[in-house]
Parts: C-alpha cells; structure tokens; sequence
C-alpha cells in the first residue's frame, strides 16, 4: 500500500479534485450525491461529471471508494495538511524561486488583512525567531 505522501508525489490533484478533497476533509466520507449536491451549490456539475472525477481519484490513489453498500462511499485517503504543504512546496518552488517570504510579501500587499491575521502572523515571527 502506497503512504499518503507518496501518492502526492505521483499525482498533484488537479483543482476540480482539490475541491472535492476539500468537501471530504470536511464532510468526511460521502457518496457521490453528496459531494455533488455540495459542488453544485458552488455552481452546476453533472453528477456523472462527479462520479467520473471520483472514479479517476480512486484510480490515483487520492481517494477510496467503498462498495459495500449500494451506495458506494468515498474517503480521502491523502491527509489535507499532507497534501496542502506539498501543494504549497511545489508552488513556492516554481513560481517564487523556493522563496516562501516572497510568496508571504506578495500575498500580503494584493489582500486586506485583518487585525487578528496580522496578530497571528506577528506570533509566528516571535515563535520562529525563538526557535532561531
């Protein structure tokens, strides 16, 4: 059997399967009526739209289906903190050249921060310069 991680090494979700690895991270395991009733108050998918892409993570190794029921029912298998440093990695490597404070300073000046946001990036910078 495959680790978490090394299912993300071989296969990066695309965006429509990070949205619904996100709806089963939340929901836990669903059927696929229930993540297309969720995706669908996003806006329209076709539940064949879903159950195809579900097929297709199951193949990957994102997902598991269980056919025990009628019903069958599918479950992350890759872990969401797992699966976003990976996501965040890869993204940091490529578009800001490995720099993640040039990925903090972009996302900083294109969004309005709130006071608790700013308080909570304050007490990573003291955590992070004790550990120092």
């Amino acid at each position: 059997m495959l680790l978490k991680t090394e299912t993300m090494f071989r296969y990066k979700p695309t965006d429509a399967e990070m949205e619904i690895l996100i709806l089963l991270w939340e929901r836990g395991a669903s059927s696929v009526r229930d993540i297309n009733d969720e995706l669908n108050f996003r806006r329209e998918v076709g539940y064949t739209t879903t159950l195809k892409l579900l097929q297709i993570m199951n193949e990957k190794g994102l997902v598991k289906r269980d056919t025990a029921a009628k019903t069958h029912i599918y479950t992350a298998v890759v872990r969401e903190n797992e699966t976003k440093n990976h996501l965040i990695s890869d993204f940091v490597n490529v578009a800001f050249r490995g720099s993640a404070m040039s990925l903090v300073l972009q996302a900083l000046g294109n969004t309005d921060s709130s006071q608790q946001e700013l308080d909570e990036l304050k007490d990573l910078i003291s955590k992070l310069e004790q550990r120092s």
